[in-house]
Order: structure tokens, then sequence, then C-alpha cells
């Protein structure tokens, strides 16, 4: 794990300024606000065609407003998976106090519809499903989030330099399965040696459903890493109370199919995906590169990545693992405030 010490040093020795190294040090309280204790109910909610099928989008705030050019732009953020949903992203509401904040589920998960067929499941599709929900909602320019696997599809629109997009925000991104597997390597180095020695048994002979005993060993193994690395956090009261009406969840076919088993060892469609030449398409100074300061998108590799998209700027979520909205919601919520705040205007 980074130590902050250690994190300011890698801040400092990448040049990189402003946002990184004042999250880090905790200078964000100016946009904090308090938590939120219920998460609102959608200001509207529509169903989109895309290819493939329709999904399902929730918007809080004022979109009209934004449409007349009378509030700043809407932000979308695209979830994390492939196969997650957007409640991941429930904090993030706060921010419709000064814009439309919009939230969609991905083909095939949460509340979207379920075709099932895997022709659909390709980085190229996802990528267009994104451009067709700003047409199905006739916005002109929009801020686009993109965290985790819905990093990669951010980083594919952002590489297509739309005149839409009035800034880019890659969040823990899955920028290409090589690093983030070498990634994954070294955090496993630091955990308890039984931890690693149990992983490397479940990885060279994995359980059969007959032999529990086991299956939970591995189980409890792949859980220490998630824990040291994606979510550090417990669900909040609000989260655990969060339950939409025909919300089918999580879609680990889709999941297994395209990634794999686990976080840390790549088997499927994406297993050789290599996102990192189009860090070089960047429009540099509208893009913001955010991670967890114990994030399994190590911050060492993100700010590799956020050097070669020239004039980018990093952030570093203090305290959080991969799960920055749920583990750390204020610092996040205030990182994206400022960011956007900064970003609203075309140069």
């Amino acid at each position: 794990m980074i130590e902050r010490r250690k994190l300011l040093g890698l801040l400092a020795a990448a040049g990189t300024t402003t946002l990184s190294s004042a999250v880090a040090g905790g200078a964000w309280a100016d946009a904090a606000r308090p938590l939120l204790a219920t998460f609102p109910k959608p200001d509207r909610e529509v169903r989109l065609p895309v290819p493939g099928g329709r999904v399902y989008v929730r918007i809080n705030g004022d979109l009209d407003a934004a449409l007349a050019g009378a509030a700043p732009p809407p932000i979308v953020m695209v979830h994390g998976g492939p196969g997650g949903t957007h409640s991941g992203f429930l904090d993030a509401l706060a921010l419709a106090d000064e814009r439309a904040v919009i939230l969609y589920d991905q083909l095939d998960s949460g509340l979207s519809d379920h075709p099932m067929d895997p022709a659909n499941w390709t980085v190229g599709r996802f990528v267009d499903e994104l451009e067709a929900v700003r047409e199905g909602l006739k916005i002109p320019r929009w801020h686009v989030l993109g965290h985790s696997w819905g990093g990669t599809v951010a980083l594919e629109y952002g590489a297509r330099r739309l005149q839409a997009l009035a800034s880019l925000v890659l969040a823990s991104p899955l920028v290409s399965t090589r690093s983030w597997i070498a990634d994954a390597n070294l955090l496993r180095g630091d955990l308890p040696a039984a931890v690693q020695d149990q992983l490397a048994r479940c990885e060279a002979a994995p359980p059969s459903p007959s032999d529990k005993a086991f299956s939970a060993a591995c189980d409890a193994a792949t859980d220490a890493f998630y824990t040291a690395f994606l979510t550090r956090e417990p669900p909040s009261p609000a989260h655990r109370a969060y339950r939409p009406t025909g919300d089918r969840g999580f879609n680990p076919v889709l999941y297994k199919t395209m990634w794999g088993a686990t976080e840390f060892s790549a088997t499927g469609t994406l297993k050789a995906y290599d996102g990192e030449p189009l860090l070089d398409r960047l429009d540099g100074p509208r893009t913001l590169f955010m991670v967890g300061q114990y994030d399994e998108a190590r911050p060492a590799t993100t700010i590799a990545f956020s050097r070669r998209a020239r004039g980018s700027e990093l952030a570093v979520v203090p305290g959080a693992g991969h799960a920055t909205f749920t583990d750390r919601p204020e610092e996040t919520v205030a990182v994206l405030r400022q960011w956007l705040r900064r970003r609203d205007r075309p140069d």
C-alpha cells in the first residue's frame, strides 16, 4: 500500500500540480459538502434506444436549463464492471445542486434491457452507446466521467475528440489490461504471505463446487485483496436502502465473458485490450485522472498515464481504494466540483 509521504514524493517527481497535491494534502474542504443521508429520487427517468437495445437513464438537476444555456453543462457517469450498475455513483448526485447529473446502466446491466447477446459486448459498441445517450437527450455539450471499466469507455470516447466533450474524467481507469495485471501482481505482494500463498493455490487448481472448504478459503483470500484495494469501507445505510424496482443488478455473465473470474486475472475478451496509444490523442488540458490512494489502479501507474496526456491533471483521493465514490464520497465529489467549475466554459 502506498503511504501518504511516498505518494507526495511520486507526485512531486512526476511534476504534477494543483489538484493532485491539494487533494493528497486534504485541502478540499472549500468545496466539500455533507454526505447525502438518503439519495434523491430521479427528477427524470427515460429509456433510450442504443445499439442493441434500450438503456435506463436517470437525471437529477435541471437538464432543460443546461440545454438552454442557462446552466452549466451536465455530467454523465459511465459505470464499471463490465456488468456493474449506476448505483456506485449515487453520492455524486450531490453535484445536482449546480448541474444536471446523468447516470445510466449499460446494456445488459441493472435496469437496462438484457438481450444477453455477446455480439453487443465489445468496447466499440459500449462507446457508441454512450454517444447514443447524448444524442437521445439532445445534449450539445457535456462532461464525461468513466470509472474503472467505464474509464475504458470514456478513454475511447475522449480519443474521438468530439466537440460535445466539455471535459473528460478518467477515474481509476482500465487503460490497458497489461498494466492492470502488472499492478495487481505488485499489490498482491503487499498482502500477508498466507493470503498470497492461498491465491496462488487457488489459481493453480481452481476449486470445484464440491470442495466447499477450499472454495471458502479462495473466496476469503480474494476478499482480502478486495478489502485492501477495491472497497475499503462498508456500504452506507443509504446505499443499502437503494433498490430500484426491476433492477437486475450486477451481471456476472457479462463480467466473466469480458474480463474473467476476479479483478486480478483477465481471461475474457478484454485480456489483450490496450488503450495506452489513445492517451496521446486526448485533449490533455481538459482531462483529469482521478484515483484512490490505495487504488488497484495504482497511483504510480496513473501518474505515468497522465503524463502521456500532456497538460492533464491528476487527483489522488486520500484513504480511498478503487471505489473512491463510496470509500471517500465527500472528497471525491469535492474534486469533481472544483474540476467541473473550471472546465465548464469552452476554450
